[in-house]
This record gives structure tokens, sequence and C-alpha cells, in this order.
């Protein structure tokens, strides 16, 4: 990672794509541009993985699998396989700022099964070939997975009929022949993901711009994964998850949070050598220079909470595979580029594991003014080897926090603000760019603010939160925004601080 560097945190969903959502086309590389003319060396973004019902990209049908959303259509009337006419219905989704993922799911795949159509009717399936032989390992499972969950109207697994649940090989190989057509369409879908995302990623690269991926450490419980391998997971005989992720009650949530994921059944991992974290690892590392993995502290022990409990105050901890997992990826792959989402409830073993594995940290500026307590997110303490962050997705905008935060956090933040920058002659006094200019002036080798505290957005662009359904995971960032006057403002302040 490069010493004294600096990022802007935005997801793809947010870029303004043309077709209700953020994709891989030319907004995509107008803000690779935008990161260039701004001095920034690094893009963050969210998990890239295929979403269902709730649409996080921490709840993906795959660990492996790229979202079609993402695939730019207009690079699709180029290969001739789709029209302007087609894409009408999609167009219209741009009236409205905000991501309407009830509309996209009904008329993208419309869209993109005409295209496929009209791929196969052009007799081009043999170009998927080297794609498919390459990514065998998990596309045909994935394939046959999405062929069979829209056989059975987008039921989860744990739903199908015995046969199809068990995973009978009569009865799969019987669907592989039936169902051939619907494979070799998720088949397409990821060969246009990936073929895009490298060249976009190539693109970045070359611009001496470095993507950082972002990695669930949990699994959706329907997935590709968990119907594959499910010894790999929590299920009894019957294939019923008996334990599920979530977090403790805290300050912040009086029964904790239910993410519902199924656990890892990491004694079965460990005796396989960690054989399948491995690979995902590996593969994390073809799409991204940069992996951050969510919920680190969940590998030293994890929140454990039986599948039939109706909230996470149920559950109780249970010990993770601590450095026995990192090793064992360093023994396989080698040194990496990984920051450890440290956040949350932390104890002594938590902060030996992160110690221990070597990886960067992070720190949340929005985390730091409590005057009841010196806290470690103060910017005066954070040490080079650590990322640090106004906030992530998962928190306020800077501007939200400000409006909503109590008077005594206040009167402290700006008390501290106006002390750690009094001689730096600030270019802005607007809460946002204090806290900007706290973190680039840092000690941190790495700081990064998400668009929003950029722009000086309030909690109605806020990209999600925590434990709630609706209105996550919708903002879209106005491409006049984006313009030269912020990149040179941003620039002019990331020389300022050698960044």
């Amino acid at each position: 990672m490069k010493d004294r560097s600096s990022g802007i945190l935005l997801h793809i969903t947010s870029l303004p794509g043309d077709y209700g959502i953020g994709d891989f086309g030319k907004c995509a590389y107008e803000f690779v541009d935008f990161l260039e003319k701004s001095h920034q060396k690094y893009w963050q973004i969210l998990p890239m993985g295929i979403t269902g019902y709730g649409d996080s990209p921490y709840q993906s049908f795959s660990a492996f699998a790229g979202n079609p959303y993402f695939i730019d259509l207009n690079s699709l009337i180029k290969l001739d396989i789709l029209t302007k006419d087609d894409l009408k219905s999609l167009s219209e989704l741009n009236t409205i700022s905000n991501i309407q993922y009830d509309k996209l799911y009904i008329y993208r795949y419309k869209v993109l099964k005409r295209a496929f159509l009209n791929f196969k009717n052009k007799n081009l399936l043999y170009t998927l070939n080297n794609f498919k032989n390459k990514n065998i390992w998990w596309l045909e499972n994935y394939a046959l997975y999405m062929a069979i969950k829209d056989k059975f109207n987008d039921k989860s697994w744990l739903e199908w009929p015995r046969d199809y649940k068990f995973r009978d090989k009569k009865t799969l190989k019987k669907a592989k022949l039936e169902l051939e057509d619907e494979i070799n369409f998720h088949i397409f879908l990821q060969y246009l993901f990936y073929k895009q995302w490298n060249e976009l990623k190539s693109y970045a690269n070359n611009k001496g711009i470095k993507i950082i991926g972002d990695i669930p450490i949990f699994i959706a419980t329907d997935s590709a994964d968990t119907w594959e391998n499910p010894n790999m997971f929590c299920f009894d005989k019957k294939l019923q998850p008996t334990k599920v992720a979530g977090c403790p009650p805290d300050a912040f949530s009086a029964d904790g949070q239910f993410w519902g994921n199924v656990l890892y059944n990491w004694k079965y991992l460990e005796e396989n050598n960690f054989k399948w974290w491995i690979k995902r690892i590996k593969s994390c590392f073809k799409l991204y220079d940069t992996v951050r993995i969510d919920h680190f502290r969940g590998f030293e022990s994890f929140w454990s909470i039986p599948a039939k409990a109706k909230t996470a105050r149920f559950g109780k901890w249970e010990k993770g595979p601590g450095m026995k997992l990192f090793n064992a990826i360093k023994n396989s792959l080698g040194n990496l580029d990984i920051i450890a989402e440290d956040l949350g409830f932390l104890t002594p073993k938590v902060h030996k594991l992160l110690k221990d594995s070597g990886f960067p940290g992070m720190k949340i500026l929005e985390f730091a003014f409590d005057p009841r307590e010196e806290s470690d997110y103060l910017p005066h303490k954070y040490p080079k080897k650590s990322i640090a962050y106004t906030g992530t997705h998962d928190n306020q905008t800077v501007v939200g926090w400000y409006e909503t935060v109590s008077k005594k956090d206040k009167v402290f933040c700006d008390d501290y603000l106006n002390n750690f920058l009094k001689n730096q002659n600030i270019q802005d006094s607007s809460i946002n760019w204090k806290f900007i200019e706290a973190l680039w002036s840092s000690n941190s080798q790495l700081v990064i603010a998400p668009m929003q505290d950029f722009l000086g957005l309030d909690d109605s662009s806020r990209m999600n939160t925590p434990a709630t359904l609706g209105n996550n995971w919708i903002w879209r960032v106005d491409t006049s925004f984006l313009d030269n006057k912020l990149s040179q403002k941003i620039s002019i302040l990331t020389k300022k601080y050698n960044r």
C-alpha cells in the first residue's frame, strides 16, 4: 500500500449511469478521470456480488459471481446484440435520481435476455468457452443454481423440492439438459461482467489509481456456495440452518442485529486447510488491488444466534479460526494488501489478532467525539499503519452526523477540530471539509472519505442504515457535482498534505 495516499469511497451503483443505476459504462470512466484530476490514488467500492431481496451488496447469491446490473448496456449496442430501442424502458428509470431496484429487476433482465438471444442467434456462444473453462470451478455450479432458482420462481434453495435441494445426481444431470439455455444465459452475464470490469480496472490502474474492494465475512444463506458446500456451514441433516450471524445488543440496538447468514463450520473448513477461503481471497485479488475484509473481529470470535431465535439478544460468542486462517492464506498466496474492518466490540484478543495479522485497521472520525473519554479515533492518535475515514457506507454523512449529534459532542468536536487545525490555514470551514482536512493531515498511511462528504450532503444521501430495510443502497450522485471546481479543491488539499 502506498504511503501517505488518499481516496474516495463511491460504490458502482452510485455512479450516474444511463439506465437507472451506476454501471461499468461511460460515467465509470469519467469518475476515474475525476479521481486522476483530484490526485487521488484509491477508489474504494462495496462488494460487487449479485444481490437479492433487500438489495444489499453484503447479501449475495455467490461469493464469486458479479452483479449483472453493472453491465454496460451501451457496449452491447456496439456488439450489435442490442438496439437503442431495446433500452427505452430502462431510460425512463433515469427520471428519478434514486435507484428503483424493483423496476431494474424486471426491465434490465428482460433487456439482458434479449441480448443473450441475439448473441446466441449469431452463433457466438463458442466465444464464452475460454472464460467458462478458466472459471469452471465456481461458474458451473453458480449458473446451474441460478437456472434452477429461475425455474422455481426465485425461491431459496432451502425450499426447493428434495431432489434439487439435496443435489441428487440424476436430477441435476437432467436439469443441466433441460435448463441449458438458462445456464448459458447466466454464464453469458458473468462473461460480460468480468470482461467489462477488467477493462475498467485496467483503465484506472494505468492512471495510477488502485481499486479497494470489499468482501463480506459471511455468505448469504441462500447462495450457490451454501447449496454446493453445505458441510462448510452450520446446517442440520435436513439442510436447515442451526446457527446464524449477527451482532449482540449495544447502545445503538437493544436487541442487537440479526443478520441471518448461516454461520461457517470452521472445524470442517480447518480440516480442509481452508481451501475454499483461499480460493475466495485469490479470486478477490484478481478483481481488486486491495481488499477490505468486513467484520474482522468475527475471525477472533463471532456472535452465534440460534437460527430459530427471534432476535440477536439470544446469541453467544463463539471462537473463530484466528491466525490459523490467515497463516493458511499467507502460506498459499503470500503477503496481500488487506485492510481489516476492525470496528465494533473489540477485546484484547481482537487487538492481538489484528497485530499478529499485520493488516492495518480502520479509524472512523465520526466515532471520535465523546467528551466523557479519550478516544482512539481522534486524529492525533492515528498510527501510521491505519486507514482513516470520515465515515463508512454504514455511517451518517458528516453533515447528517453534525446536525443530529448531542450538544456536548458537538462542542467537543468544534473545540478539537479548531485546535487540531489551528495552524493549517484551512481552505473551507464547513464541517465536512474540516473532517476531511483533519484526516488528510493525520499520520494514517491512507485516508478515505465517501463522496457524500466531499459534496457536503445530509442524511437524505446516506448509503445504509444498519438493521433496517428500505431506503438503503439507493443513492446516486448527480454528475454535475463532479466538476473541475471540486476536483481542484480536493487536489489542493491532497498536495498540501503530501497525499
